[in-house]
């Protein structure tokens, strides 16, 4: 177990290396969305294979999370998370170098492999390290990186494919992924032996990895292939099936990989739809609106991403506030609160016009969403972790996580049938291009503020905490001093 006594400069190490290894998580489901047209010129992508550039991260991340998460609870964290990384950042060179759209793919595939590897562990980590007040801080700024790394994806991503190149949006990976080995060799203690006894449910693991990328496969493919036709039926019945079978498993497997018991928990359930919500509502508006710039306005991938600096701002000075907030006032009001604020600012995005520009059409709702982004996600990861068992922690961040990218799959999937068929209906009536296209980029938009006021509604029913505390009748853990101040 790693050493939860932490205080003053490691702590506040260890807390930045847990940062940065979400931080990289999710930049790389977005990094590369501006880059996507330079990429079809350099490698012969095909219009319908493009989108597995992005994809491929995304099935293999979302897919391998509970799996990620349990073997770092089975096999250790510290281990898991150099493991992960060496995984994430050998195929993101693999990408860069990639001489095939072929190569790039399996290249990003893989990569989301490693992914689901290390943000499981990064997490759990951090929930094993620091205590008290600490822990609120702490999880505040982790929570926050998910929504940085959403909007900073989408910056550095222009900023490099107008630049340097494509190639450097994943070669500029490896040397940071070298620093977080480095330093999670040196700053974390060694993974004790408690639990590397334990047995491993294979038939478990199979059936819910099974699931689902069968699952996020269904719903990548489902906005081209039809909803209706009877291969997405049959991949989302068969991704049903495989999960319901896992549950089944579960309950009566002697060392189960996903224990039921932990949903049990207050507030877990509730806290994880929340994340898929209200994660699916935020990308799949930070996706649309980035073509309406791209395609309507004119904007360069520089420009583009630019686009995006001051909702990086605010969400850092709402994350670092609320995480002062839930100690006092508890979760569940940020929740609905921020989801709100969230929501309006997304409907203020949804009324963007044909001849629109950045000031007066898209930077107040993007500062608003931005607030409320930055308060509601923060606040989520907090009520996520309430109550977990030290030796489940890297599951519920796989949970939390899985989550995450369950809910991106499915927003891009319905948000793109939404803006495809209102666009095709306003082209066959004799409408024009721009404005065919910005009402289904706005319709997209919208269906991204009705996904997050879900959000604020299932808020009603997480619990209200004010702490991040363990499971009853599990031994309570020792307050450590702060490590961050």
């Amino acid at each position: 177990m790693f050493d939860s006594a932490v205080a003053g400069r490691r702590g506040r190490l260890i807390l930045l290396l847990v940062c940065v290894v979400q931080f990289m998580d999710v930049v790389d489901t977005a990094i590369l969305n501006v880059a996507l047209p330079s990429i079809q010129e350099d490698l012969d992508f095909t219009q319908q294979s493009l989108q597995w550039v992005i994809s491929g991260y995304l099935v293999t991340y979302g897919g391998f999370l509970l799996l990620g998460g349990r073997a770092s609870d089975l096999l250790g964290r510290r281990r898991m998370l150099v493991v992960g990384t060496t995984v994430f950042g050998l195929f993101s060179l693999a990408g860069a170098l990639a001489p095939s759209s072929e190569a790039l793919v399996i290249a990003r595939t893989v990569q989301g492999v490693g992914a689901a590897i290390m943000a499981p562990a990064g997490l759990s980590i951090l929930m094993t390290t620091f205590r008290g007040p600490a822990r609120n801080k702490a999880l505040g700024a982790w929570g926050a990186m998910s929504a940085l790394g959403a909007a900073a994806g989408i910056f550095f991503g222009g900023v490099l494919s107008e630049g340097p190149g494509w190639r450097w949006v994943l070669l500029v990976n490896v040397p940071i992924c070298v620093a977080m080995i480095v330093a999670a060799v040196v700053l974390l203690s060694p993974d004790s032996a408690l639990h590397r006894g334990s047995g491993f449910d294979t038939i478990g693991a199979f059936l819910v990895t099974g699931g689902m990328l069968l699952g996020l496969h269904a719903l990548i493919e489902a906005p081209d292939r039809g909803w209706g036709t009877a291969r997405t039926i049959g991949e989302l019945a068969t991704a049903g099936l495989l999960l319901v079978a896992f549950v089944l498993n579960e309950r009566r497997a002697a060392h189960p990989l996903f224990p039921l018991s932990l949903l049990g928990i207050p507030g877990i359930a509730a806290a994880d739809v929340i994340q898929l919500a209200a994660f699916g509502g935020f990308t799949g508006s930070f996706f649309f609106l980035t073509l309406y710039m791209q395609e309507v306005l004119g904007f360069s991938p520089i420009q583009g991403g630019s686009a995006y600096l001051p909702v990086t701002v605010v969400i850092m000075l709402a994350a670092g506030l609320c995480a002062v907030l839930v100690g006092r006032i508890g979760t569940r009001p940020i929740i609905v609160v921020s989801a709100l604020v969230s929501a309006g600012g997304m409907y203020l995005l949804s009324r963007i016009p044909v001849d629109g520009s950045y000031g007066p059409d898209l930077l107040p709702g993007l500062l608003v969403m931005g607030v409320g982004l930055g308060a509601l996600l923060v606040t989520v990861t907090s009520a996520a972790n309430t109550g977990v068992p030290p030796d489940e922690a890297g599951l519920a961040a796989g949970l939390l996580n899985a989550s995450q990218q369950l809910g991106t799959a499915l927003a891009i999937a319905v948000f793109s049938a939404l803006a495809t068929h209102r666009t095709r209906d306003l082209l066959a009536a004799g409408v024009p291009s721009d404005a065919a296209l910005t009402s289904g980029y706005s319709r997209a938009v919208l269906g991204g503020a009705v996904f997050v006021a879900l959000a604020a509604l299932i808020g009603f029913l997480a619990p209200n905490t004010r702490t991040v505390t363990t499971t009853p009748g599990v031994a309570p853990e020792v307050p450590a001093p702060e490590v961050m101040t």
